[in-house]
């Protein structure tokens, strides 16, 4: 998962400043959205989990790391500790056999035991899925409670990465100088039909084809909707 620009982890963000949108503008974010979801209807996580213990795990060990990279260390880990109680017993430092090609590796390592332990003596070793509850795990913030939620189609939640935040930014959907502001303008102006899915249309479209610094206009399915595509050409 990208790197998030700096923002609170714990705290929701506060409501947005009203923002009437004009007939215009209104229909052309559902035109967004309807040409994302022409173009993939179900979108997913690029994270292998087969949980919902493994898939907050996988979460809070991307970050600050790909996912690829992450995909390779839970291949191996998952496969001898993929509950609560089976990671509980492998240990710090059985843990950070598995996962030490990835960054804050020994951090990440404490924080999944220790909340490996919480689910067991709070949760009966069952990943509780309400926001409050998810965000007290060790190294599950905001963020990746949000991620948890939206994959697992418990809550509409936009985690905002460094790709969901320039994609926002440049087909004007959000003006936020924060990950928080952002989040929540998004939350204000997207479709609900398409709320619990704009996570992953928006990092995918920023990790692919709205790349940081060539973006791959040509290729882009809503180019002719985008305000910044001038930016870029030639």
């Amino acid at each position: 998962m990208a790197k998030p620009a700096a923002s609170s982890s714990k705290k929701p963000p506060g409501k947005p400043a009203p923002r009437r949108l004009s007939p215009a503008e209104r229909a052309r974010i559902a035109t967004l959205f309807e040409r994302f979801e022409d173009a993939e209807s179900d979108p997913r996580t690029e994270l292998n989990y087969d949980s919902p213990y493994t898939l907050v795990t996988a979460v809070a060990l991307s970050a600050q790391a790909t996912d690829v990279s992450v995909n390779k260390a839970t291949a191996r880990l998952f496969a001898v500790a993929d509950t609560p109680e089976k990671m509980l017993a492998l240990g710090e430092e059985g843990l950070i056999g598995f996962i030490a090609s990835i960054g804050l590796f020994r951090t990440k390592a404490k924080n999944v035991i220790a909340a490996a332990r919480i689910l067991i003596e709070q949760h009966g070793g069952e990943v509780p899925l309400e926001r409050a509850a998810l965000q007290a795990l060790p190294g599950v913030g905001r963020k990746t409670a949000s991620v948890v939620l939206n994959e697992l189609r418990v809550e509409p939640a936009i985690a905002v990465d460094t790709h969901v935040f320039r994609v926002a930014h440049r087909l004007k959907l959000a003006f936020g100088k924060t990950p928080d502001q952002v989040e929540a303008e998004l939350m204000g102006v997207i479709p609900q039909p398409y709320l619990v899915r704009a996570h992953h249309w928006l990092i995918l479209h920023g990790r692919y084809v709205c790349v940081a610094r060539k973006p791959k206009c040509d290729e882009c399915p809503v180019a002719d909707l985008c305000p910044s595509r001038a930016l870029f050409a030639g």
